[in-house]
Order: C-alpha cells, then sequence, then structure tokens
C-alpha cells in the first residue's frame, strides 16, 4: 500500500483549497485545486480553472497517487470558485461582500456606458424599465422590454470586472 493511502482525513484535509500537482504512480502529473480527497478511497478531486468561464475536474484514484505537492495555497474566493464548479445548477453561494463587490462594479461598468442606474434595496434599477438581482450575471436581469433586456445582457455579460 501507498504512502498516501495511509494518510487519515485529517491529513488529507490539509490540501483542500491548495493547488497541486499530483505524480502518479505511472509518472503521470497532474495539476490543479484540491476540491476534496475521497477518505474511503483516498481519491483526489482536482479542479482545474482553464480560462475565467471553464473550468475541468479530474480525479486522481487513490491507489494511483504517488507523490502530491503543494505549489500554493487558497484564500476564501479560491474556496467559493471551488465550491461554484459543483453547485447543482451552477449557482454560487456568494458571500455579502462579494455581492456587494458584484453591484458596485457592475454599477460602475453601466454608468461608464453611460446607462442610467439606480438602486433599489439589492437589486439595481436600469433606466427605470429592467432590473438585475444578485448575483449580477446576465440571467440576473428581468425587463418587459426584450430588445433592452437584450441589450443589456450582452452589457452585463461584457463586463470586464
Amino acid at each position: 500500500m501507498n504512502e498516501w493511502r495511509q494518510k487519515n482525513p485529517l491529513e488529507w484535509n490539509k490540501y483542500v483549497n491548495k493547488e497541486v500537482r499530483v505524480t502518479a504512480s505511472d509518472k503521470q502529473q497532474h495539476q490543479g485545486w484540491v476540491y476534496t480527497v475521497d477518505p474511503v478511497s483516498a481519491s483526489v478531486v482536482l479542479v482545474d480553472f482553464q480560462s475565467t468561464r471553464k473550468a475541468s475536474v479530474a480525479v486522481v484514484m487513490g491507489h494511483a497517487v504517488g507523490e502530491v505537492e503543494v505549489l500554493r495555497d487558497g484564500d476564501e474566493a479560491m474556496a467559493e470558485r471551488l465550491s461554484a464548479v459543483f453547485v447543482p445548477g451552477g449557482r454560487q453561494v456568494l458571500s455579502q461582500d462579494e455581492l456587494q463587490r458584484r453591484k458596485r462594479c457592475l454599477r460602475a461598468w453601466l454608468e461608464k456606458n453611460l446607462i442610467p442606474v439606480s438602486e433599489e434595496g439589492e437589486s439595481l434599477r436600469v433606466a427605470g424599465v429592467l432590473t438585475v438581482n444578485p448575483p449580477y450575471g446576465p440571467q440576473d436581469c428581468s425587463s418587459a422590454n426584450e430588445i433592452i433586456l437584450s441589450r443589456i445582457q450582452g452589457l452585463v455579460e461584457s463586463n470586464p470586472g
């Protein structure tokens, strides 16, 4: 039995939310962020964020794990990003700080594009005819005017922040 499988769940938990390089027993290497380690099989679930909108998930089976090297620690934002990959329906659970940051960022982006926007509680009201609700993505826009809805959704999607 290999050294990795001899560890206990508390030891494996130290790798969660860290970027690692796993060298398998066949010398193949896998790199990504550890989402979890299965306590029964010792398999490592890795997430690799290839771009800002896509992630790939790989599972390195516990019996094949040779060596695990920590490359860097993750922070709270990375933990949320990892969790978001596995939330049903693709919806993220975001902190109040992150929601407020997104709201400010979107409002500034709309204003920069000369779109009138005001706040109504947690929502943003755009030109008096469209509402953007948390978490402030294109799918969170609603309006009876489909032309405005489509254009604002495009603008929200192009928001660099």
